[in-house]
This record gives structure tokens, C-alpha cells and sequence, in this order.
């Protein structure tokens, strides 16, 4: 199986196990991640099958969406990825990626011996970016929405000094996302592509809350 045939295998079993899935974390959401991690490959020196195949599988199973539990995504897509012809190696590398990706393992608590590679940093950074500008806008109400969250109250300041796992079970308003991790990827990215493509979408991001307080004040 060429790599390419790899990848379109891929495509169609994440295709299939995530239809029907929340707007924000549907297959439209790892198409995007996926181009934006070809992209940033383009100028770093790193395994492209590897970082197709964390970038096409990273939310097979948002922990999210099943009851914080992390184990259910890796599991998932180690299963997946050992019926195919890959080493073994290529497969544990895939899904250490997935089980490191996420945003809520830089928390405090949860960044302890933790995993890293080039190709991490790559699939990271793809999907950091789908996380804010217009699409991560769009993204955090949908699923505030789904969670049936309040936009925005006053009265509830944003909490920047969550652990992980507090930060797991939050329900706080969306707005307050912004603050909680939204506006913080821009200095996590890892890549020079990366920084360079967070910059637009984080003053894009700065520029909607200006507008949204103004509305929302009657200014």
C-alpha cells in the first residue's frame, strides 16, 4: 500500500466514524487541520505520512465528548492504524501524538514528561491554528451552543490560572474561552509557519471582541 492509498484509507474511516459528529469537531474541522499541517511541512524537515495520519486521526474521539476520558481517542486510532501495513514504530508515533496534542496538557499539572517531536509540533500547530481566527470564533460558539452555554456574563471573569483538569470540567461562558485559551496559542505555536499564520487570526480574534463589547455595551 503506497502512502498515499495510507491516507486515503484514512480519510474514509475518519469520514465514517465522525459523521454526524459536533460542527466543531466533524471532518470538515480535520480537513482543515490537515491542509494547515501539510502546509506548515512544507518548511520543516519531518515524516509526511506520520503527520497525515495524527493530523487526519487527532479527534477520532475528542476526549471531550466522552466524558473527559483520553485513553478512547489513541486507543481508536492505534486499532485503525495496526490494520494497516505500517511498523510499528510509525504507530506508536501517531498515537503519542494524539495523546499529547491537546491544549489542556500545557496546563499545570499536565505537562509532566510529556511526549514531543517535530512532527508533533507540526500537527500541533495545524491544529492550534483551526482554533482561532474566524473559524476558532465560529468554532467556540457552536460548541458553546451545543453545550448550551451562555455567550457572555459580566459577572464571571475569566479564570486564567486553571489546572487541567479544572479546566476540563469548565462551563463557563464562551466569551471567556477567549481569555482561557483562544488568545494564548499565538506564543504556543511551535513553528516558524506557525507563529507566522497565528498573528493574522489572533488580531483578527482581538478585533471581534472589540466589536463584540462595543455591541454588547450599546457603545
Amino acid at each position: 500500500m503506497t502512502d498515499t492509498e495510507l491516507v486515503e484509507e484514512t480519510i474514509t474511516f475518519v469520514q465514517e466514524t465522525l459523521q454526524g459528529a459536533e460542527g466543531g469537531h466533524d471532518w470538515f474541522h480535520i480537513q482543515r487541520v490537515f491542509r494547515n499541517a501539510l502546509l506548515i511541512a512544507k518548511d520543516e524537515k519531518v515524516d509526511i505520512t506520520t503527520i497525515s495520519l495524527a493530523a487526519l486521526l487527532h479527534d477520532i474521539a475528542d476526549a471531550k465528548f466522552y466524558d473527559g476520558d483520553e485513553t478512547i481517542g489513541p486507543k481508536i486510532a492505534g486499532d485503525f492504524l495496526k490494520s494497516l501495513p505500517l511498523d510499528t514504530e510509525k504507530v506508536d508515533h501517531v498515537v503519542k501524538i494524539i495523546e499529547n496534542i491537546s491544549f489542556k496538557n500545557s496546563l499545570d499539572g499536565g505537562s509532566k514528561t510529556r511526549f514531543n517531536s517535530l512532527e508533533l509540533q507540526v500537527v500541533q500547530d495545524a491544529d492550534r491554528l483551526d482554533a482561532i481566527g474566524a473559524i476558532g470564533i465560529a468554532r467556540a460558539f457552536n460548541y458553546g451552543g451545543f453545550k448550551n452555554r451562555q455567550i457572555y456574563n459580566p459577572e464571571i471573569a475569566p479564570n486564567l490560572a486553571m489546572e487541567k483538569e479544572e479546566y476540563k470540567k469548565s462551563n463557563a461562558p464562551t466569551i471567556n474561552h477567549f481569555y482561557e485559551k483562544l488568545l494564548l496559542l499565538k506564543d504556543k505555536m511551535n513553528t516558524k509557519t506557525g507563529k507566522k499564520l497565528a498573528l493574522e487570526r489572533h488580531r483578527f480574534m482581538l478585533d471581534y471582541l472589540e466589536q463584540f463589547y462595543k455591541e454588547w455595551e450599546a457603545d
